[in-house]
């Protein structure tokens, strides 16, 4: 079953992500504690998940080591193709969260990285975005659920 293995949160632009077993969620912000929470916030900046499977492939066939977190995704997921859920909705925990892009690797991850192939390698595998329906708390090992 589909489900969550790591959760980062960064309290300031630019700054190190955070690992943290739960994340508190508030519908329309954010998550509580993250650079990007804000009162009427872009749902495009609420929530960011990629799958390891993705992270490890690249490292591998790089013969790297980076941490997933290093990624700078709020969530780290195992056992879930993340691109076929675009337009759904999900569930971790007790939140349920809309689908609504792709989350396309940028020049700022590249840099971080110090990794030039970073946006080509990760254009369609950068995992997703999520804008957060109801509140809630999500943890590490929750399950995720299609609905």
């Amino acid at each position: 079953m589909p489900k969550i293995i790591k959760i980062g949160i960064a309290k300031n632009y630019n700054q190190k992500i955070i690992e943290v077993t739960e994340i508190d969620l508030v519908a329309g912000k954010g998550i509580v504690g993250d650079r990007h929470f804000k009162d009427f916030n872009d749902p495009y900046n609420q929530l960011s998940i990629i799958e390891s499977e993705n992270i490890d492939e690249y490292n591998v066939k790089n013969e790297l080591n980076i941490p997933h977190l290093n990624f700078r995704r709020n969530i780290v997921t195992k056992g879930i193709q993340l691109n076929d859920l675009v337009e759904k909705r999900i569930k971790i925990g007790s939140v349920i969260l809309e689908v609504i892009d792709l989350c396309r690797p940028c020049r700022h991850l590249s840099e971080k990285l110090k990794r030039n192939d970073i946006i080509k390698e990760f254009l369609r595998k950068g995992g997703i975005r999520c804008q957060i329906i109801n509140d809630g708390k999500i943890s590490v090992d929750d399950h995720i659920k299609i609905i």
